[in-house]
């Protein structure tokens, strides 16, 4: 038998710290609060306040029984092996080494968690990419994305809803938007802000040159109820309707029922072309207005707060923070990070969890600095 003493003992002190990092403690405390607010027969005269108590109560209660699932298994694996141990059975060897490495797994993803420093990291995510410098090549790249993202958020078990997508001239999109849902989703996206460069043999120059590409993505936290943050006045509002057209698909409505809406105050577009009525669309780019004009007023309030404390280094629209080089070579690196990867299909495939954790722990240790 496989002597697993030293492993149980960094397993058992990886559980310790994760019950302390995610305050257990405080988080028991909280449950039989939540369950107390629950279980009130008033509770349902305030739809708002109700939603708000039950999706909280379905959140703490599901991170404490993570946790004390978590110490059960450690626990049942630690029986099990000094139960092998004591009658020198090597033949269940294999079942230990298999539960000790599911408790890792569930560990990484705990101390993930507590990377998350964001005040909205926990919300589902409004998301655009748009296809900047490169012609025909960028449009492209700009698909390649959108792929890209829809194939992360499928590995993650995350749920999309594609909202707009609008074609390029020749192939690819001009730009799309779509929401993210799933806990942590928008914590996750902000390692994706800013402008990504593709180098690659273009399949579009008939002489099948080197094409450099580019296209942004931006993230901003989906918050269902932005009233207490922004006032949208509907004179503030152009209104424009439009046929839906381009990729997406199944996803996309073929009818004259797509909104677009110009905030004139700021110049903020949302275009919504998938929901089955004018009506639909309409709100739903109101909802997605909202959170770009929330996340609009905090950037303000943050831009303000940095020109009081000095200037500071960041990657802006024009600089892109991460490449994808398919020739001469291959490899996807991150600037800011210096994470890197030769496994460019997996990327593209959607695989960009060490990019993002790499970023976390970057953003982590910039706030330290």
């Amino acid at each position: 038998m496989q002597d697993f003493s030293d492993e149980l003992r960094a397993l058992a002190k990886r559980v310790r710290d994760a019950e302390r990092y995610l305050d257990l403690e405080g988080l028991q405390k909280r449950l039989s609060e939540l369950e107390a607010d629950a279980s009130r027969p008033d509770l349902w005269d305030d739809a708002d306040a109700a939603r708000k108590v039950t999706t909280e109560l379905s959140r703490v209660r599901s991170d404490v029984d993570e946790l004390e699932t978590l110490g059960r298994r450690l626990s049942d694996a630690e029986t099990l092996y000094e139960l092998a141990v004591e009658e020198h059975d090597d033949s269940i060897q294999t079942e230990v080494a298999d539960a000790l490495a599911a408790v890792g797994r569930s560990l990484d993803d705990l101390e993930l968690r507590s990377l998350f420093s964001g005040e909205h990291d926990e919300l589902d995510a409004v998301c655009e990419i748009h296809a900047g410098a490169g012609g025909t090549d960028a449009q492209d790249w700009a698909e390649m994305m959108l792929r890209m993202y829809l194939r992360w958020s499928e590995r993650r078990g995350f749920s999309v809803e594609l909202d707009e997508v609008s074609a390029g001239q020749e192939a690819g999109i001009l730009s799309a938007t779509f929401i993210v849902k799933g806990r942590y989703a928008y914590g996750l996206l902000t390692a994706e802000k800013g402008v990504h460069r593709l180098v690659r043999m273009s399949p579009f120059d008939a002489q099948h040159r080197r094409q450099t590409s580019f296209a942004s993505f931006d993230a901003v936290p989906f918050l269902e109820d932005v009233d207490d943050e922004v006032d949208i006045e509907e004179k503030d509002l152009r209104v424009d309707t439009y046929r839906s057209s381009g990729a997406g698909g199944q996803h996309v409505n073929v009818t004259d029922s797509a909104v677009r809406l110009t905030h004139l105050p700021t110049g903020v577009v949302v275009a919504v072309q998938n929901e089955r009525s004018q009506h639909q669309n309409k709100a739903k780019a109101l909802q997605i207005l909202g959170a770009k004009l929330a996340e609009l007023q905090r950037a303000q309030r943050r831009a303000e707060l940095d020109a009081i404390s000095g200037p500071k280094t960041e990657v802006g629209w024009g600089q892109a923070f991460r490449h994808y080089v398919l020739a001469p070579y291959q490899t996807v690196k991150d600037d800011r990070t210096g994470y890197e990867t030769g496994n460019v299909d997996a990327v593209l495939d959607g695989d960009l969890d060490p990019f993002m954790e790499a970023y976390l722990r970057w953003r982590r240790q910039q706030g330290a600095a």
